[in-house]
């Protein structure tokens, strides 16, 4: 068990020296170091790592870092001065440089590996050892862990340089997918949905690297160029940054018995992942074994609550694959991600994610990474079978429970106490056929219009309504009757003010943030800072001219745009 340093906290964290006697390293402290890992995290070629939960791995400074942007909400909740964002102690050590950091805090990082499964198989191919002794956090690197206000927040470098599971790459994030990263984490903890934050973002004024990418007016599927970009490190918080994929690595080494501490190192890791992740909910005292069963039900509750809750806001994660799955519960690795302009239950931005990645295909995503889960801990209720049969029983359970969310979910967006399957379905083809915008299409429907003229500002009017719009606008009046004799009359304006809760006004679309991370790149901020500012008030009605700039359909030129519609993972 984590013993948690009870502290004074400062009235406001102003300084890193602030900071540091918030410092409580508990993952490096309670768990095990790689035995070959380097004391001085000078540790950055590729190679296997056969053992340990961690590995001490010192970042790579960026040269020359320039500030871009803080997470002024997220530093408002840590009682974080806005100010220590540009002090020159806090840059150097959140653009890599950990060299002088003020005691306690210290200067090595640490990385963690992680196994792979997609949808539900279990892969090692990507390793580059063909062992899976390879893979985990080849550019990220945690660097702090402080226990503030009572809470525990892991601070990690995203782009702080290679790793022992850099498989060969760089190590480095570009400013283009650093910029995507630090609004989506604070647009989607504005919206109300489980999320890892963004701390800072830092760029390099003299450092760059070559990426594909699409060239100007591309309609290419994959990048066609190599494009020189400014490298970038952003640095995400969660609680934790314990992975399924993380579990599964120590459970396949576990099942296979690869070393004779596998089993300890399982259970160590599980452990931990309760104390940081569920301590308020899985009694203490309990042994190991009922511990699983408990977090194995909590699990199931926050994963199938987090992917309704993607669906509602219209967000995609694109490549839900079981390293990309907190174990806590929460939306982690904002890599190949999208929110979804059109309503396409297939809708997918990443060109190498699939179908089985798409929209609302992530419900199913999500049981496979589940299933993922039940077997990475299965290993510790071998001697158990009472406790086995109840893990088995909650994960066959997790398609009902999994609807039942979802189910919720459509009530909720349509203002309804329970889920009408014959409206909803109706009400999902009536979407397809005439090629709404699904944000914009929920938002008006949240004012209670009487008739469908007002739903007409989402209408894209696609193939189908172009060929029968008469006959579409009747299907369209009918079921919009049918939804409002649905709608209590004497509650009307609590519904309405309820589902403008729940159906937010403005979405991070990809439109918006091409040309912020495109005049970023130049050295100018001030467009990401405005939608940094927009899209922290998702539900909000805003002013005249942001509502004309943040909420209208996408422009057709845009539609089938490399880079804006669909891109590739490369980052």
């Amino acid at each position: 068990m984590i013993t948690r340093r009870h502290r004074e906290m400062p009235t406001t964290v102003a300084t890193l020296d602030d900071l540091a006697t918030l410092a409580d390293y508990s993952l490096m402290d309670t768990l095990n170091s790689d035995p070959e890992g380097k004391a001085n995290g000078a540790d950055h070629a590729p190679r296997q790592v056969f053992s340990g939960h961690y590995v001490p791995v010192n970042p790579t400074p960026i040269e020359n870092p320039e500030y871009v942007a803080h997470g002024q909400n997220l530093f408002h909740d840590l009682g974080f001065s806005d100010s220590m964002a540009q002090s020159s102690d806090f840059v150097r050590m959140f653009s890599g440089d950990l060299s002088r950091v003020p005691e306690p805090l210290r200067n090595v990082g640490w990385a963690c590996g992680y196994a792979l499964s997609i949808y539900g198989t279990e892969f090692y191919q990507q390793c580059p050892f063909q062992t899976g002794n390879g893979y985990g956090d080849g550019r990220a690197i945690s660097v702090l862990e402080a226990v503030i206000n009572g809470q525990r927040w892991e601070m990690q470098l995203k782009g702080a340089g290679r790793t022992p599971y850099c498989r060969g790459g760089d190590g480095r994030a570009v400013l283009r997918s650093s910029v995507r990263e630090f609004l989506a984490q604070e647009h989607m903890h504005a919206l109300g949905v489980p999320t890892s934050r963004s701390l800072s973002l830092y760029v390099s004024k003299t450092e760059q690297v070559r990426r594909p990418w699409y060239s100007e007016g591309s309609r290419s599927m994959d990048p066609d160029i190599l494009v020189s970009e400014p490298v970038a490190i952003s640095t995400r918080v969660a609680p934790s940054f314990i992975r399924v994929g993380q579990l599964e690595l120590f459970g396949r080494r576990a099942r296979k018995q690869e070393h004779p501490q596998a089993m300890e190192e399982l259970e160590k890791l599980v452990l931990h992942l309760i104390d940081r992740e569920y301590g308020d909910v899985i009694d203490q005292s309990l042994a190991t074994a009922d511990k699983v069963v408990v977090l194995a039900h909590e699990f199931r509750s926050r994963l199938t609550s987090l992917v309704a809750n993607w669906i509602r806001v219209g967000y995609c994660q694109g490549n839900f694959n079981s390293d990309n799955c907190a174990a806590g519960g929460f939306t982690l690795d904002y890599g190949p991600f999208g929110f979804c302009d059109v309503f396409d239950p297939q809708y997918q931005p990443w060109t190498g994610g699939g179908r089985h990645f798409a929209f609302l295909n992530q419900p199913t995503a999500a049981e496979r990474n589940f299933h993922s889960f039940c077997s990475a801990v299965q290993p510790l209720l071998a001697a158990h079978p009472d406790c086995l049969r109840q893990l088995e029983e909650i994960h066959s359970d997790f398609p009902e429970v999994m609807q039942a969310q979802m189910e919720k979910m459509w009530a909720a967006k349509l203002g309804l106490d329970a889920f009408d399957e014959a409206l909803f379905r109706e009400l999902a083809t009536l979407m397809m056929q005439t090629t709404v915008d699904y944000t914009m299409f929920f938002r008006e429907l949240s004012s209670l219009p009487d008739d469908i003229e007002p739903l007409r500002k989402s209408f894209y009017k696609g193939p189908t309504y172009a060929a029968d719009p008469e006959g579409l606008d009747r299907r369209w009046s009918a079921w919009l009757s049918n939804w409002q004799s649905r709608i209590e009359p004497g509650a009307r304006e609590e519904i309405a003010s309820q589902m403008k809760l729940i159906n937010p006004k403005f979405s991070l679309r990809e439109w918006f943030v091409v040309p912020a991370y495109q005049q970023a790149a130049a050295g100018d901020y001030a467009l990401l800072r405005e939608l940094q500012d927009v899209m922290t008030q998702p539900y909000a009605e805003q002013s005249e001219d942001v509502e004309n700039k943040y909420y209208r359909l996408k422009p057709p030129e845009l539609f089938e745009l490399g880079g804006s519609s669909h891109y590739s993972c490369s980052s």
